[in-house]
């Protein structure tokens, strides 16, 4: 069995997918994403802890 040049699985050049300025919008929007949620959790869990310090009215 001849094995023909050029079909040896991984060993040709990588050929880019998308452009470099589509990689880089996604990678922003990922990267806006999760620096929102950041904040979001953040301030969730300081308004937890905010209403926990209040006095229970009674």
């Amino acid at each position: 069995m001849i094995r023909s040049p050029g079909t040896a699985g991984f060993a040709n050049r990588p050929v880019p997918v998308a452009s470099s300025r589509l990689t880089n919008a996604i990678v922003t929007s990922l990267a806006i994403g999760t620096v929102s949620l950041c904040v979001m959790v953040t301030l969730t869990v300081l308004s937890i802890k905010a209403t926990m310090a209040m006095p229970i009215p009674g």
